[in-house]
């Protein structure tokens, strides 16, 4: 229900805001102000500031404020309603009373409440049944025992289809109440009443008290069709305003700064039981905005895990495309993808949960997840093909709500546009600024030894072509090896590897996944690196790219120059592939020949 203004600062005035952050916060008196170190993000000198006279918080470092309703809704995921209750409670202020409509309504729903749980404890009781050996098996075949079956609820609900009716009516639940909770379907066709559920494994949906509301059920049957159903919407439950396991995880995510979406019910399951209690996931629909807010209140960047597949891939970017719209200062997603072949389950049973932690920890943002969709396997060799990339691009970026950030995604597709195809010239300088990129004022030097002008004929040989094409595949698989067994080399030369010309496709996603992990604060170690592009598929080209000698017969130079330093080396094939890509290698071979007096393989 609504609250007026009134109602709300008679609840602020009698709430203790210093007592209230403070169980949070150590706080320091300073005159009539408390301070303390923010909580929001990282800092080591008090910047945040907490006052009772206005009732009010803010952190000078990052700009958090609000009032004793929103410090509840940041740190413990309540939503606005429940955050009045709270603190209405606490501070003896009594909510009004609702009209009898409302108060009949709240009295229905008490009594759905106890019925969907008194199903729930129905379904628990069959799981251990003499009737539920078939489920328990089935769960131990996933890896689960039974005290996870204990710690999620889960049941069995008897393929007789009458079972829960019949325990229900000894209960003296009516079959209207059955019907309105969502736990039978009403008679047609000549068919009796049946229950909503049966011959399945039973997941119970909890609310944000932790109240069971609906349940989603997984068919034992290879028939069974669907494999997954969930509870109608009912008054208590609609699949796009909640989320499995949020109750527990909303608590968890707030402690650890993150929360997962997972795809299902056993996926989120096998997280929890690995050391991710901050996993949730949909009910049964696509990825919602009321779930979509439900996380953002947990944490600022929720990371999304799908499988690695097509759908999984076509699910993450509907998800990015939705959210775009809502995006806020601070707050975005991140997209993790599972190996080919794998659900958080079989991996953690097969690498671990380290592998796990690894995938999470690579995430993507949302703006390379929108970047790889657009160009990954397209060719942009055309002008009119580019200009039609950067078309789609700025109209994602319309899409953005927020002014700033719409801007800030601009920008960031340009630089991704200039970086991986090298169209985009620099933007003219603006009146009043120096450009010394290109200005006539610092003209380029010439190459040493290289003339002025060289021959057009020259320039357009079809065996100088060739020649670099060569050229260029030795020089970018020199790269290859090099990123591969030094990847920390992108950690601190990015800016330099972003910019190369790279043809090779293989090469060029190597690199794109270097940038990324480093952009995400991996270490870049090799056995991790290496790990990660095999996940990605990439096996075959880290095998082929493994280590060669880089030195031929009789060139090997003493240890301690420069070609055993692998940073410089990499500098120095850096050159060489742009050096290849203007052109002005073959220039200094050619020359090189006709001072030898030799026409270095040219016909004349």
């Amino acid at each position: 229900m609504r609250y007026g203004e009134g109602l709300l600062e008679e609840i602020r005035r009698r709430t203790d805001l210093v007592a209230l952050v403070g169980r949070r916060v150590k706080l320091i008196r300073k005159g009539r102000v408390m301070w303390g170190c923010c909580p929001f993000h990282p800092e080591k000198s008090p910047s945040f500031k907490v006052e009772n006279e206005r009732r009010a918080y803010k952190c000078f470092g990052c700009g958090a404020h609000g009032d004793a309703f929103k410090w509840l809704m940041e740190t413990e995921g309540m939503s606005f309603p429940e955050s009045v209750e709270k603190l209405a409670g606490e501070a003896g202020v009594e909510l009004p009373k609702w009209s009898p409509e409302d108060e009949a309504r709240e009295k229905r729903k008490k009594s759905l409440y106890e019925i969907v749980e008194l199903a729930a404890a129905f379904y628990e009781a069959q799981l251990f049944g003499d009737g539920g050996r078939a489920a328990r098996d089935y769960l131990k075949r996933r890896g689960l025992d039974g005290a996870a079956a204990k710690q999620f609820r889960l049941g069995y609900a008897p393929a007789s289809g009458q079972a829960l009716i019949d325990h229900l009516t000894g209960h003296n639940v009516t079959q209207d109440e059955m019907i309105e909770a969502g736990l039978a379907r009403p008679a047609s066709d000549g068919r009796p009443m049946r229950d909503f559920f049966f011959d399945r494994i039973m997941f119970p949906i909890t609310d944000g008290r932790s109240r069971v509301i609906a349940f989603g059920g997984r068919g034992l049957s290879p028939d069974a069709k669907p494999k997954y159903i969930n509870t109608g919407e009912t008054p208590l439950f609609s699949k796009g305003q909640n989320l499995y396991n949020f109750p527990t995880a909303r608590a968890a995510a707030i402690k650890s700064g993150t929360i997962i979406l997972a795809e299902g019910y056993m996926d989120v399951i096998a997280l929890v039981r690995a050391g991710f209690a901050h996993a949730v996931a949909p009910l049964g629909t696509a990825f919602t905005e009321d779930q979509l807010q439900m996380l953002w209140r947990t944490a600022a960047e929720p990371v999304l895990a799908f499988d690695g597949d097509d759908a999984g891939r076509n699910a993450a970017l509907r998800a990015a495309h939705m959210a775009l719209p809502h995006l806020k200062a601070g707050h975005s997603l991140r997209f993790a993808f599972l190996p080919a072949g794998e659900d958080p389950d079989t991996l953690i049973a097969d690498q671990g949960a380290a592998a796990m932690a690894g995938l999470l920890d690579t995430a993507i943002p949302l703006v390379d997840l929108i970047w790889r969709a657009e160009t990954e396997g397209r060719d942009f060799s055309t002008p009119e093909r580019l200009a039609g990339l950067e078309r789609r691009l700025g109209e994602i970026a319309a899409a953005v709500g927020d002014a700033q950030i719409a801007a800030y995604y601009r920008e960031a597709f340009r630089e991704k546009v200039f970086g991986a195809y090298k169209r985009r010239a620099p933007a003219a300088p603006s009146r009043g600024q120096r450009s010394f990129r290109g200005s006539s004022k610092f003209p380029p030097r010439p190459l040493p030894g290289t003339p002025e002008a060289v021959s057009p004929a020259l320039k357009a040989s079809r065996l100088v072509k060739a020649g670099t094409a060569a050229a260029r595949q030795v020089k970018e698989g020199e790269l290859a090896t090099l990123l591969l067994e030094q990847p920390k080399i992108a950690l601190h030369h990015a800016e330099l590897l972003a910019g190369l010309p790279v043809k090779d496709p293989s090469l060029d996603r190597l690199r794109a996944e270097l940038l990324n992990l480093a952009a995400a604060g991996s270490s870049l170690e090799k056995a991790g690196v290496q790990t990660h592009f095999a996940r990605l598929g990439l096996a075959d080209f880290v095998a082929r790219m493994a280590p060669r000698e880089p030195f031929s017969d009789g060139e090997r130079q003493e240890a301690g120059s420069p070609e055993d330093d692998p940073e410089a080396r990499f500098l120095a094939a850096a050159q060489s592939l742009r050096e290849m890509a203007d052109g002005t290698s073959d220039y200094h071979r050619l020359l090189d020949a006709r001072k030898a007096g030799h026409d270095g393989g040219l016909r004349r």
